[in-house]
């Protein structure tokens, strides 16, 4: 289980339904729910801070951007 992101047990049990039927449609493979979780367990410990991440500078980005809009209402 990943350390740094926690899925409750019932998103877990969606996403890793996901991956069998995206690996079945694309691929014609059939993965079981070992395989299935493994794969949700490397893009949660390898990928998911990234996009993580990027979600934490847009953010800061977008308020930086607000922050600055705020001083446009200053009266002199």
């Amino acid at each position: 289980m990943n350390a740094k992101f926690s899925l409750s047990k019932e998103k877990r049990d969606e996403m890793v339904k996901e991956i069998k039927e995206y690996f079945l449609r694309e691929r014609d493979e059939d993965l079981g729910d070992l395989s299935s979780r493994l794969i949700l367990d490397f893009f949660m410990d390898k990928i998911a801070p990234e996009f993580y991440n990027q979600g934490v500078y847009d953010s800061y980005r977008y308020a930086n951007e607000k922050i600055e809009d705020l001083l446009a209402l200053q009266k002199y």
